[in-house]
């Protein structure tokens, strides 16, 4: 059988097996997800929908996550990786392409006199030596009869993607830091100025103690523990001015800047968020989370791997061709058609002695594919909790936010009574710093739940997928 018999008979086999799959993949696509989330509607209703910049009502908070987005170094390093998987991915798409090249060479060799060859040159071209000069172009193809070569593409673009979603879940967690950071701040300027009031009021009280003290109708006891109460009040200062100076670095480092104060005018108790936080149904998370996404498309790229590790197992097709022209004296090169020459061949490789390591590769890439499908069952796991969690969150931190803000309510009547009764003799000393440290303690405590709510909510935003559109 000659070659041109061979290379077709190859063909003929390649157009029957090319569109078999070797490997069976795995689909994740049939999870069972609950229906709805636990004490939640089935709403599809999502304010994972809902752009960051319409989720956030606070221009200077807005102004500060836009700002990360274009210069925090987690991300850029993020939208970097794109970069490199888009290059691997065009390389991958070239994998059906023949690889083609133009090589030229020269060369001259002396034979022995009394050797056949030399004997030849000396009768019939009356020279001792041979010369031989040649410009060609080489084509090698190998035909994809196994899938060998999609599962490479497979594989590639589940790579590429899974940097589109990386990229993604890196911004949907800087989002939700810098947004809690902010909040964090402004609930530590209202607990620095809860704590200024409270020494004015200790400062007060402690100067009503002294005079009670000079005229006899208190004990140095009593002015002791009162300007200790007011230290106490005093100490907090300090504690969230560095608290507060802590915060507003972390929010420049998250932007991409070096250490500065942080521009706001917004306060604690007049942050609103989207009026409605609805986290629609498990299923949607699929779609809206990065994460959940990326452990589906790293399946998908383990799915190719384990095809890729199974085609190399068999046979492969590579046909090679070369064609140019060449001549015994480089003058002669251009004297066509008789210093043409072309040679075709095909041939079939298969894998014997390495049979052995290509079983374990196959192996091997199976049991990651395993891995990579258990991996997604728990980032779903994962998902549909954090979800759970938060709007479990959202619902206590209110109610105890009302509690508490019923709690202070009565604190700050009680203190302002123990001061007028105190005046009047008719309660002691104690009962003015008892209410005194209440009320600071209460007040401290509502800043407080009220800054937990807030980051309960921005959870619940990034947890069902918002954030990254």
């Amino acid at each position: 059988m000659n070659i041109k018999h061979i290379i077709q008979s190859g063909l003929i086999v390649a157009s029957v097996l090319v569109s078999c799959k070797v490997s069976r993949d795995v689909s994740v696509k049939d999870t069972v997800l609950p229906v709805s989330y636990q004490d939640a509607s089935t709403d599809t209703t999502n304010i994972a929908q809902l752009p960051w910049d319409s989720f956030f009502k606070d221009p200077e908070l807005n102004a500060l996550i836009k700002a990360a987005i274009d210069h925090n170094n987690d991300l850029q390093i993020a939208i970097k990786d794109i970069d490199a998987a888009s290059q691997a991915l065009q390389q991958a798409k070239w994998g059906n392409v023949p690889v083609v090249g133009l090589q030229a060479t020269g060369s001259t060799s002396r034979p022995s006199d009394n050797s056949l060859n030399g004997f030849t040159l000396q009768q019939f071209l009356q020279q001792s030596h041979i010369e031989d000069y040649s410009v060609a172009a080489l084509l090698s193809w190998e035909v994809d009869i196994w899938g060998k070569i999609r599962s490479q593409k497979a594989a590639a673009l589940a790579a590429f993607l899974k940097t589109h979603e990386a990229k993604k879940a890196v911004q949907t967690r800087l989002v939700s830091d810098v947004a809690k950071g902010y909040y964090n701040l402004l609930m530590l300027d209202d607990q620095l100025e809860i704590a200024k009031k409270n020494v004015a009021l200790s400062d007060s009280a402690v100067g009503m103690i002294k005079l009670q003290y000079e005229s006899g109708q208190a004990s140095l006891l009593a002015v002791q523990q009162a300007t200790a109460q007011r230290l106490v009040a005093a100490g907090l200062i300090p504690l969230f001015e560095q608290q507060r100076s802590t915060q507003e670095n972390a929010l420049n480092i998250l932007t991409g800047n070096y250490p500065g104060i942080i521009k706001r005018e917004q306060q604690l108790w007049s942050v609103s968020l989207a009026d409605d936080l609805l986290a629609g149904i498990p299923a949607q998370l699929l779609s809206n989370r990065p994460d959940v996404r990326l452990a589906e498309l790293d399946v998908e790229q383990r799915n190719a791997d384990v095809g890729y590790a199974k085609a190399s197992m068999y046979p492969s097709l590579v046909v090679t061709a070369q064609g140019g022209i060449d001549a015994f004296k480089a003058s002669n090169w251009f004297n066509i058609p008789s210093s043409l020459f072309g040679a075709v061949a095909g041939g079939v490789a298969v894998p014997l002695l390495n049979q052995r390591k290509l079983r374990t590769t196959y192996e091997v890439a199976k049991i990651r594919r395993d891995e990579s499908v258990i991996h997604f069952r728990q980032s779903l796991l994962v998902a549909v909790g954090e979800v759970s969690d938060d709007l479990v969150k959202i619902v206590k931190f209110q109610e105890r936010q009302r509690l508490v803000s019923e709690r202070v309510t009565v604190l700050r009547e009680a203190t302002q009574h123990s001061h007028m009764l105190f005046g009047n003799g008719l309660a002691s000393y104690l009962e003015v710093i008892t209410a005194q440290s209440n009320v600071l303690q209460s007040e401290l405590e509502l800043a407080g739940v009220k800054n937990a709510e807030l980051g309960a909510r921005v959870d619940l935003y990034r947890a069902v997928g918002g954030g990254w559109k």
